[in-house]
């Protein structure tokens, strides 16, 4: 099977412009193709996460990715899925964070003898004269097509609206692409379903400028933001692939508490298992789809965090839940400024341990029945604990497979 049906059969594939033209490209190694990132955290996340194993696929198939950088869109910020406008980051805070991004893309991506590239469109778009950008590429944009598109006619239709600095972002987006097409040839460009209006405006920008018989611009989306931005939440926060910000048996264990639903279509999008071996699990259930979590937690850690770790993560989880040892449990450690007349209540243990997102949910977890504290089901929202009751650890528990041990140091 070639790549292009591979991505198809594992259910990447959204929509494509020119879809056997797309074929012809990829599955003969002929595609310069980009995805962009925008750095507003100091990782990577779940939601990146189906981006960088596609262009690790693509570029096994001998394709060529270019990983973008939005030092230049991260300071707009993108509205597509937000309810109001993403506080603004500093450009210290955005370099900082590229850093960041270009350690943790290495992992996936080889960078080595030009077989992909890394660049900032803080390059071109932050040196652009305002004026001249309009007059390059204002006439091709009109209003009325780009308030139909679905990321500016969801904020439109909320409070607060869509304000003028995040209208540019489709600007912006486009120029991207002929930027890439320009300096290397970009030929391809992949994102979320949330993304096609911004690169359907930057093939458009290319076709227009070019011709359309010049121009070898296509344009593809995947289940990549639906799919992404659901996997990149849960209880807490974010899933990031920073091994400080979310442990390897904190990753392995989100994926191992997938709903029974989904564990196949992850494996299918996210792993490097071969189709024939994926396809014999189709037919699994009950107790075989708990081996199935297993799998996919075990694949995607040691995918993240090397073998090393998935294998620590994977006999935690065992030792844990099979004999009850919690020896190897994931540690959080309370300080003093934590505490207050002594004591730290069950409400910012659990937004401590990330099983919480603020003291109000915290208080609907303990209410609804979810919560206790070294096996004892905790029913007061207030139950509070000193130093000398953490001084050996408590192991706090969220729901049935949510574990961390909390002591005082």
């Amino acid at each position: 099977m070639k790549i292009y049906e591979e991505l198809v059969a594992r259910g990447l594939i959204a929509q494509v412009t020119d879809e056997e033209r797309v074929k012809e490209l990829v599955n003969n190694g002929q595609a310069t193709f980009y995805i962009g990132f925008d750095p507003t955290a100091d990782s990577l996340h779940v939601g990146h996460f189906m981006a960088l194993c596609l262009m690790k696929r693509l570029q096994m198939a001998g394709n060529k990715p270019i990983a973008l950088l939005g030092g230049g869109t991260g300071m707009i910020g993108d509205p597509s899925g937000k309810t109001e406008m993403r506080k603004m980051l500093t450009k210290e805070d955005i370099d900082h964070n590229i850093e960041c991004f270009k350690k943790q893309m290495s992992r996936f991506i080889d960078f080595s003898e030009g077989k992909a590239i890394m660049v900032n469109n803080a390059d071109w778009l932050l040196s652009l004269n305002y004026v001249d950008l309009l007059r390059e590429v204002g006439a091709y944009f009109h209003v009325n097509n780009m308030l139909r598109a679905e990321c500016y006619k969801q904020r439109l239709e909320r409070d607060g609206g869509l304000s003028f600095l995040e209208f540019n972002y489709m600007i912006m987006q486009s120029y991207d692409f002929l930027e890439l097409y320009r300096r290397y040839g970009c030929n391809l460009q992949f994102g979320g379903d949330d993304q096609w209006s911004n690169m359907l405006g930057g093939r458009e920008l290319i076709r227009k400028k070019f011709g359309e018989k010049k121009a070898d611009a296509m344009t593809i989306t995947l289940l990549l933001n639906s799919e992404g931005q659901k996997m990149g939440k849960t209880v807490g926060g974010a899933v990031w692939l920073d091994p400080a910000k979310t442990s390897p048996y904190e990753f392995y264990q989100y994926w191992r508490n997938v709903d029974d639903a989904d564990v196949l279509k992850c494996i299918r999008m996210l792993t490097f298992l071969p189709l024939e071996e994926i396809d014999k699990m189709d037919s699994w259930e009950g107790a075989k789809l708990n081996e199935a979590k297993e799998i996919l937690a075990y694949e995607l850690t040691k995918l993240v965090h090397g073998q090393e770790e998935a294998d620590k993560a994977q006999s935690s989880a065992k030792a844990i839940f099979g004999s009850g040892d919690f020896s190897d449990m994931p540690t959080v450690t309370i300080g003093e400024e934590d505490m207050k007349d002594g004591a730290v209540d069950i409400q910012a243990l659990l937004v401590k341990c990330g099983f919480a997102t603020s003291r109000s949910d915290a208080r609907r977890c303990v209410d609804g029945g979810g919560v206790s504290v070294d096996g004892d089901k905790i029913t007061d929202a207030f139950a509070s604990y000193t130093k000398d009751d953490l001084a050996d650890g408590l192991v706090i528990r969220k729901g049935k497979k949510n574990y961390k041990k909390v002591i005082f140091g």
